[in-house]
């Protein structure tokens, strides 16, 4: 009955692992894991697909042996999730610290849609029918191509539209009554 009762503290908190080898290791497959998921043509529309899921656990299981090489202790998790913070922060400063970094951390636009024109070769750049494109210009109260003036797909996969000015009869501004 002890045995189940038993409680080994030094192997809950002690690292059984050099500090600095978990730090190489979080930051090597950390970094490495960016730059393949950056370098994939996966954005889009904003969804979170099946195979985009399956990606991300995926990479989860490999990365955790990569990283640790069986660790046991607390001390050693949270040393890898301090590594990842870190690197998540770090690029997320350099970023706003220098434009050509930022630039490949977030890509520029895509126009997809220009004069009421798609421009296929970009919409077969991201793996993205007329359909998915149409659902989502519809989702944002657009009925027709022809309304759309530009039309992009921004760095997070949403669809920012850009619409053909209205020409509307101008009605000009009554002038208050002055109350005396």
């Amino acid at each position: 009955m002890d045995k189940y009762l038993y409680i080994d503290w030094r192997a809950v908190f002690v690292p059984s692992i050099s500090v600095l080898e978990l730090l190489v290791r979080g930051s090597l497959v950390y970094l490495a894991l960016f730059s393949v998921l950056r370098l994939l043509p996966s954005r889009q529309l904003g969804t979170l697909g099946i195979t985009d899921l399956l990606v991300v656990v995926l990479f989860a299981e490999a990365a955790q042996n990569a990283m640790a090489s069986n660790y046991t202790s607390i001390t050693e998790g949270a040393i890898l999730v301090g590594t990842v913070i870190f690197w998540s922060y770090f690029l997320n400063w350099l970023g706003y610290k220098l434009p050509a970094v930022q630039r490949f951390l977030n890509p520029p636009p895509i126009l997809l849609v220009k004069n009421g024109k798609t421009i296929t070769r970009h919409l077969q750049q991201e793996l993205i029918t007329e359909d998915e494109l149409m659902s989502k210009l519809r989702q944002q109260g657009v009925e027709l191509l022809d309304e759309v003036k530009l039309a992009y797909m921004e760095a997070d996969g949403s669809i920012s539209i850009i619409r053909f000015e209205l020409k509307t009869q101008s009605v000009k501004p009554q002038k208050a009554i002055e109350k005396g």
